[in-house]
Parts: C-alpha cells; sequence; structure tokens
C-alpha cells in the first residue's frame, strides 16, 4: 500500500472521480464501502446541498470519501455577449416550441469566493478535498489542513503541478487530455493538451507529491499501465457513469452505449468552459447556429445550455446535455458500482500476474 492510499485510508489505488451530473452519495458510498475511494462533486451546488450530501454519504459508510470544488475565476458578466449567445440559440428554443432564458446568469459561485462552502468543509470534516480549475487562497487551504483533510489538486500540465506544490496540497491528479468532464486547465486559453501517459511521466519525475493518473482509465489494466507509470492511484469516471447509482439521465446512458460513444469532442458551448463530452446535437452547434459566436463566461453560458436541453427533453429530444464521456468511453460497462470495484481490482491483479 502506498503511503497516500494509507493516508486517506482505502486499500484499493482506485480513485471514482467527481463528475458532475454523474456522481451521487449513494455512488460515492457504494465505492468507499468497496474499498476505493469515493468522491461527489459540490462545485455546481450550494453549500446546504453539499452538507446535505455529504451527510448522506456518512449515513451509508463511515470510510473516507472526497468533496470536490470548482475554484474557477468568477465569471464577468456581458450583456451584449449574452444577448446575442440567447439570440443564436432562439431558433432551437423556438423549435422546441419554448422561449429561451429572458437573460443569463452565474448560475453557481466558484469556491474561491464561497465562504459558506467552506464553513460547510470544515464542520463536516471529509476525509479528501479536491479542487479543480485552480486554487483557493492560501488561508483557505491552510484552514483545511488543520483540520485534518487530505488535499488533492487537478493538474494538466508541469506549472500548474508545481503552483500546487507551492499552494500545500498533498497529491496532483493528472488529467490527461482524454478525460471526459470539464478540463482541470487553471487558464484554459492556454491548455498544453497533454495526453495522460505523457503528464503522468512528467509530473512523476518532477513534483514531489503522489500523482493520481486520470482519464480515459475504464479497466484494471488501465489502472495497472497508470501505476507503472508512477501513479500512486487512478481516477475513473466515464467509468461509472452505467452504474446504477448514476445521476446520468437515460439520453446520456443511451448514447454511453451506442455508437456515439466511439466519437468524443472537447467543448465549450455546453458550459462555457471546455468539456469532453459525446458529440452529440449541441456539439454540433460549433459549425451551426454557434459558429463565430462569442460564448459567454462559465458559467453563465451553462444557463442558457440547461435551459436548452430542458426544453429539448420535454419534447424527448437528449441531443442537447451535457453528456460527459471521456475517450475510453467505448469501454464503458453497466453494474452496479461496487461490483465495477470487484471488477476493477480483479483486472488490476490480473493485470500484475502478468507483468511477473
Amino acid at each position: 500500500m502506498t503511503r497516500l492510499l494509507e493516508r486517506i485510508g482505502i486499500r484499493l489505488p482506485i480513485i471514482q472521480a467527481p463528475m458532475a451530473g454523474t456522481s451521487t452519495p449513494q455512488m460515492a458510498a457504494a465505492v468507499t464501502k468497496a474499498g476505493a475511494l469515493g468522491s461527489i462533486g459540490v462545485g455546481a451546488v450550494k453549500a446546504d446541498v453539499a452538507r446535505t450530501m455529504i451527510e448522506a454519504i456518512r449515513a451509508a459508510t463511515h470510510g473516507p470519501f472526497n468533496v470536490n470544488v470548482f475554484c474557477h475565476a468568477p465569471a464577468r458578466a456581458d450583456p451584449q455577449r449574452e444577448r446575442a449567445w440567447l439570440a443564436a440559440l432562439k431558433p432551437l428554443f423556438d423549435g422546441f416550441g419554448a422561449a429561451p432564458p429572458t437573460g443569463l446568469t452565474e448560475i453557481y459561485k466558484s469556491f474561491l469566493v464561497d465562504d459558506d462552502m467552506l464553513d460547510v468543509l470544515l464542520e463536516t470534516r471529509p476525509a479528501v478535498v479536491s479542487f479543480h480549475f485552480g486554487l483557493p487562497a492560501p488561508e483557505k487551504i491552510a484552514r483545511l489542513k488543520a483540520a485534518g483533510i487530505v488535499l488533492l489538486s487537478t493538474a494538466t500540465n508541469l506549472q500548474e503541478a508545481e503552483a500546487a506544490v507551492v499552494a500545500g496540497v498533498d497529491a496532483i491528479v493528472a488529467q490527461g487530455w482524454e478525460a471526459g468532464g470539464h478540463r482541470g486547465a487553471f487558464d484554459p486559453s492556454s491548455d498544453s493538451r497533454l495526453g495522460l501517459v505523457a503528464l503522468t511521466r512528467l509530473l512523476v519525475a518532477k513534483v514531489p507529491l503522489p500523482v493520481i493518473a486520470a482519464g480515459g482509465i475504464m479497466d484494471g489494466a488501465g489502472i495497472a499501465a497508470a501505476l507503472d507509470l508512477g501513479a500512486e492511484a487512478a481516477q475513473l469516471g466515464t467509468a461509472f457513469i452505467g452504474c446504477p447509482e448514476s445521476s446520468a439521465d437515460q439520453h446520456h446512458r443511451d448514447a454511453l452505449f451506442s455508437p456515439a460513444a466511439e466519437r468524443t469532442e472537447m467543448t465549450a458551448l455546453i458550459s462555457g468552459r471546455p468539456a469532453r463530452c459525446l458529440a452529440n446535437r449541441f456539439t454540433a452547434l460549433a459549425d451551426g447556429a454557434l459558429a463565430g459566436v462569442a460564448t459567454p463566461d462559465y458559467p453563465i453560458a451553462y444557463d442558457a445550455g440547461k435551459a436548452l436541453n430542458a426544453a429539448a427533453k420535454a419534447k424527448g429530444d437528449g441531443g442537447f446535455g451535457a453528456q460527459w464521456a471521456g475517450q475510453g468511453a467505448p469501454l464503458a460497462r453497466a453494474m452496479p458500482a461496487a461490483e465495477l470495484i470487484q471488477a476493477l481490482a480483479e483486472e488490476l491483479a490480473a493485470a500484475r500476474r502478468q507483468v511477473s
């Protein structure tokens, strides 16, 4: 067992990614009870909802779990740009017999300015807290560390990882370009797009902290490969979308287990920030209604994306959802989270035996 696993208190080098839109307290609890690290994402919810989610996990397990927060720069409103975005989307709303929003808002706070969320984390003290999109202020990190919480930070390049080391986090999540969901790049305008293999080896060689590999890993053989690269654990997200504990809707599940899984795209159209998802009617707007239209800031653009998805789903069209998925999507399986962890552990052991 590695030092990171010992510190967290898990026996398997497997972390369930806190993908917004799929991770749930039920899933996190099942994963933790199976010996891995369960996770929830609270970046898109208010502090009181986060507290309820944490309490739900605690009611189901006494084991450790991870709570993920978003550390993006707060959105800057631009009414002219937002009006142009809504005007471009209006024909689509019209086609579903719905009206677009009259305006767009920043639908959730960044952890950088959400002191209520910090209070909840300090009161509930989950074993692990992870940062995505950046790092909070030093005083917030100091207070979380003083509470005995293990801190993780996503990094997509060496400079981000080095900043996390200076900030005092305990381990780095190396997010390869293959990963599903939102890119964790601190500055999405200058993404180096490093793949998982190159990024993991780079960080293992250059950063004096444990590294967790994330991006396109779907089975035990993939976990074994990540560990062979020097990572102390692997983080999987898309692998859990098909679990019954996932909050993915039926349209997302159907797309994942269809030929659509063979093609994913990185797009900022849905939320305003680059994220990898299954190619669908929304991603196609890059060459259609939204071609050449300036995207509003994240998560202001997401306000429009969620509204359009709701209008489409009301008419039975699931092609406008945020169907996050990584490049390993064709390897997805549908089984309860605990069974998936068991399968991953068995596959990892088998891969290890083959090597030896």
